[in-house]
This record gives C-alpha cells, structure tokens and sequence, in this order.
C-alpha cells in the first residue's frame, strides 16, 4: 500500500495532475495513438491480418495474372462489377478497362468507390462525383481543368492496374 502512496503523489507532484486525470489523459493517448496507427496500415497488411480471422476460402482471391478481355460492350463489362466472387473486379476510364481486383477494399461491393466498378466512369471522375447520373464514359462538355483530372486518374491507373481491354460501342 506504500507503494500505491508513493506512486500517486509522484504523479501527483511531477505532472500537477490528480492520479485520475494522469491515468485518464495515458489512457486517451494509448487509444489515439492505436487508431493513427491503423490509419497507416498498407492495404496488402490489413487485408493479411483481415484474412487471418476470416475463413480464406470464403473471400476473393484474384487471379495471379490478369485475364485479358480485349474489346467488350459496356453491357458486358457490367458483370464485372464484383458482385461474382470469382470473376475479376474490372472498371473502364476514357474507355480503357483495368483490372482493379488489387483494390477490392476500395472498388468491391461495400467499398467506398463500388458504384464505379463494372463501369467507365469516366465523367465521374472528372467531376469527382458520386452521382448515378454521372457513371458513364462521357466526357463531352468537360471543362480544361476536369479533364486535367480526369488524365491524372487515368495516369493513377495506368501504375497501379493492369489494363485488360477497351469497351467498344
């Protein structure tokens, strides 16, 4: 019980704070700095340890090399919108398609960028929107500065995803 004494008034008169608050005030830092520290996890890691409390025959696990389509319709393309486990998860710019199954945390179903997927989304990257209406590879009518945006998500896609056809009217 000395011990215990000793150690709140230590507290006490290093920090100017009652032992509550200290302990209180550790407690919150060792909260954040857990939850920054998640922020910061590289995808492929989150997925490992995702995976590792998830049955692994139960989740997706793409091809080892991309399955090239060639030229489809984007009624075709449609059906690789990740709503079947077993085919690639596939989205089109300025008619290019790209397997994006790498990105399924960002383009699978649940995800934050899904609607894109099995689509050109195009005009919707441009104007960096997340309204229906604009899901389509129309880009007519776009200012200088959405097209700029538009060739920088083009450019982001073309380093991280394999290309794998092109949609074809």
């Amino acid at each position: 019980m000395a011990l215990y004494s000793t150690a709140m008034e230590a507290v006490e008169a290093y920090t100017g704070l009652s032992p509550m608050a200290f302990f209180t005030i550790l407690a919150m830092m060792v909260v954040t700095y857990r939850i920054v520290c998640t922020m910061f996890v590289h995808p492929e890691d989150h997925s490992t340890s995702a995976s590792k409390a998830v049955d692994p025959s139960a989740s997706f696990q793409p091809p080892a090399e991309p399955v090239q389509l060639g030229d489809v319709t984007e009624e075709q393309l449609r059906a690789y919108d990740g709503s079947d486990p077993t085919k690639p998860l596939l989205m089109a710019i300025k008619g290019q398609i790209y397997d994006v199954s790498r990105g399924r945390m960002f383009y699978g179903p649940g995800g934050p960028y899904a609607m894109f997927a099995g689509r050109d989304a195009s005009r919707a990257l441009a104007l960096m929107s997340f309204d229906p209406k604009d899901l389509t590879g129309n880009i007519e009518g776009l200012s200088e500065s959405e097209l700029e945006v538009l060739q920088d998500w083009e450019y982001k896609f073309m380093e991280k995803y394999v290309k794998v056809g092109q949609l074809i009217p």
